[in-house]
């Protein structure tokens, strides 16, 4: 069993629903609002405690009813949660998040207490990282407290995964140096490459691009298509499961805490890890919410 530490973003989502998304100065009703847990980093750790991996949390919340809410929700999953500081003067990061009955989505985040924890905290939790199999962060919350988290995850050789979303132009070198593996979308494999991503010959020639930052496992991600992976020499593409979407919100977290879970840190069961994601994400976009929709394991076996 894969022990899995994730620095990163805890949300209060509020989502909303609606038939369509509406235009520029046009009014419309919903068809529901419902609060549920989010935060790209939140999402990862429920996806990899639902499959069963050893869970710690690494970021922060305020000192706020969403931040007693995001605590007790994640305590309740059982994942590890010392690492999360309740800072007193920041709020807790919060997501509105609008749905149309495609299962598309718009997403507005106020970051509030992500973006205000430090790498001093991540020191004083480094123990957390150095016992773990993988560590995961997202670019929800400081950078610089990702680099110090993956910095000390290098020197004790754990592997580092960056999900590089929301996309930065400019990622900083000192954080791909110590990036292990990789894992965009085709738009933020675009910002990041300047290739547009269009088929397998594009996905391979961003790959390349990528590993010449020094970093090892290359996952793509390209939505209802599946993954494209590239390591050490080997390239495909792991197609996705074919399923009715009604909400997208929380897929790719979902592929990534749950592929992670099953991962072996060498990278040797690549493919079957990520069909194991692929699996957990066809069943999160059926569903609606963030949290809500990540599935256990024993609905994967």
């Amino acid at each position: 069993m894969n022990t899995i530490t994730v620095i990163g973003s805890i949300n209060l989502d509020r989502t909303i629903r609606v038939k369509q998304m509406p235009k520029p100065g046009e009014t419309m009703h919903t068809k529901e609002i419902f609060s549920a847990g989010g935060g790209k980093g939140a999402n990862q750790a429920v996806a990899a405690k639902r499959a069963e991996a050893n869970t710690n949390f690494i970021g922060a919340v305020g000192n706020d009813e969403a931040g007693e809410m995001m605590l007790a929700l994640l305590k309740e999953e059982g994942i590890v949660v010392t690492g999360v500081e309740t800072l007193e003067k920041q709020a807790t990061g919060q997501a509105y998040i609008i749905v149309d009955d495609q299962g598309e989505n718009s997403i507005m985040i106020h970051s509030g207490a992500n973006n205000a924890f430090t790498p001093k905290q991540v020191e004083e939790y480094k123990e957390l990282i150095k016992a773990s199999d993988f560590v995961i962060a997202q670019f929800e919350s400081t950078l610089e407290s990702t680099i110090e988290a993956f910095k000390i995850a290098r020197e004790a050789g754990v592997k580092t995964i960056l999900n590089p979303a929301p996309a930065l132009e400019k990622v900083p070198t000192e954080l791909l140096e110590v990036t292990d593996m990789i894992i965009p979308n085709e738009t933020e494999t675009e910002i990041l490459t300047g290739i547009k991503v269009t088929d397998e010959a594009s996905l391979k020639a961003a790959a390349d691009q990528l590993h010449q930052l020094g970093i090892e496992a290359v996952i793509i991600t390209i939505g209802s298509k599946g993954a494209f992976y590239d390591v050490a020499g080997h390239s495909g593409i792991i197609p996705a499961f074919k399923v009715h979407a009604v909400d997208t919100t929380a897929a790719g977290d979902t592929f990534i805490g749950a592929m992670s879970s099953v991962l072996k840190k060498d990278f040797s069961n690549l493919d079957e890890a990520i069909t194991f994601g692929n699996q957990a994400s066809s069943l999160t976009v059926q569903r609606f919410g963030a949290q809500p929709s990540i599935p256990y394991k024993n609905e994967l076996v």
